[in-house]
Formats: structure tokens, C-alpha cells, sequence
């Protein structure tokens, strides 16, 4: 009998977030194993044993090691352990996908990221001090430009690729509720199409959605209740 391949993940991690709801929803044969990314574990000896590069998401299966979110969807689906739903088989259905999830690297994800490192990451770590106003405002303004293009270019049915949620959806929502953290939510009147595709991918996907927010709504809570 095979072993169960080996997901190692943290839910602070947007894209560690996304796989992991991603395999969730598609009851995957999958292994989880949580590696604590507050703590460092992903810096030490024995996870670089698993990872060179040190980062989440990987998996293990057997003898073979991967990293990177996209990769291992693809590497995933090749076996038939990723839902045909989500990433699909069919050469034109998946190139859609494919096309939002290679779009959204300097886009959405970069924007998303950003903010996040900027505005509570590393202030958060001490790492960097706690961003001008100016500063803040120059990264949102990137985020929205952002959003702005998924309200032109994407959005123009239900999901990002069509009718039915992938792992695009997944995986751009994800970039998105990171930044709940930075006590940033998505404007419903500027982005209206954009706050409908949030709503739908949660109900979509729950009740792994808000399992994997717990954390970061309940940051995102005591730091809004901090300021009152």
C-alpha cells in the first residue's frame, strides 16, 4: 500500500492557505503536516531535509520532494489527486485556469503580498517600523489598481474562469482575505464585482473557508478592537 503523500502548510501563508483549502474540498489523500511559520520551524535543519528553499507550501511523496503552490497543483492533478472540479483535465478549461494563476504572480498576488509584508508582517516582528501614512496609502492604492483589474478583466461571470469556482478563485481570494490582517476589506461600492466573487467563493467553500481564517479573523478582530 502507498504511502499518503506529505502536505506540509501553515494557514497564515495565503498560498499554503489556498492549497490547503484546494485539498480539503477535494478530499485528497493527503497527509497534512502544519509547520509553524511564527515559530521559524521552516528555517530549521530538519525541514530544510523537506523544502531547500525553505518556504511553504511542499508535499513529500515517497522520495519526491516539491515546492511551489502551482507546481504541485499541477504535479497533483498529473496523479489524479487534485479534483478535476478545481483544475481541470479538459486542455482549454485548465489553460483558463492556468492563465489566471500565471497573471496574478506580478498582479494581485505582488500587490497583495506587499501590503501584508509592509503594513503587518514586519512591524508586527519588529522587523521594520510601522509604515508612514503615505506609505500605507501608496500600497493600497497598488492593491486597488489591482482589484480594478480583476473588475475589468475577470469578473465578468460568476467566478474568475466561468460558472463553477477553481482554483483560481481559491487561490486569488486567498491573496485578498490576507489583508484583513492590515484591517483592509474589499470596498463593495468601488469593487462590486469583485466583493460578490469574495461572498461566493466563501459560501462556496465553506465550511473549510472560515476554518482556515480562523486565525486571521481573530487577529483581525482584536486589532480592530484595539483601536476603538
Amino acid at each position: 500500500m502507498s504511502k499518503s503523500i506529505k502536505f506540509y502548510y501553515d494557514l497564515l501563508s495565503p498560498i499554503s492557505r489556498g492549497l490547503w483549502l484546494g485539498l480539503k474540498l477535494g478530499n485528497s489523500p493527503i497527509e497534512y503536516c502544519p509547520i509553524a511559520l511564527r515559530k521559524f520551524e521552516q528555517l530549521t535543519d530538519e525541514y530544510k531535509k523537506i523544502n531547500r528553499f525553505q518556504k511553504l507550501p511542499a508535499i513529500v511523496d515517497g522520495d519526491f520532494h516539491l515546492s511551489e503552490t502551482i507546481t504541485i497543483i499541477r504535479y497533483l492533478s498529473d496523479k489524479g489527486k487534485f479534483d478535476e472540479k478545481l483544475y481541470p483535465k479538459s486542455v482549454e478549461a485548465r489553460a483558463r485556469v492556468d492563465e489566471f494563476l500565471e497573471w496574478q504572480h506580478l498582479t494581485i498576488r505582488l500587490a497583495c503580498s506587499l501590503y501584508f509584508r509592509d503594513g503587518w508582517l514586519f512591524p508586527i516582528n519588529g522587523i521594520a517600523p510601522k509604515p508612514k501614512p503615505e506609505k500605507i496609502q501608496a500600497l493600497i492604492e497598488e492593491v486597488e489598481t489591482n482589484l480594478g483589474l480583476m473588475e475589468l478583466l475577470w469578473l465578468e461571470d460568476d467566478f474568475l474562469v466561468g460558472k463553477n469556482l477553481t482554483i483560481a478563485d481559491i487561490l486569488g481570494s486567498s491573496q485578498i482575505n490576507q489583508l484583513r490582517l492590515c484591517q483592509y476589506r474589499v470596498d463593495e461600492v468601488k469593487f462590486p464585482k469583485v466583493a460578490k466573487w469574495l461572498e461566493r467563493v466563501r459560501d462556496t467553500t465553506n465550511p473549510y473557508h472560515d476554518e482556515a481564517l480562523t486565525f486571521i479573523n481573530r487577529k483581525s478582530k482584536q486589532a480592530a478592537a484595539a483601536k476603538l
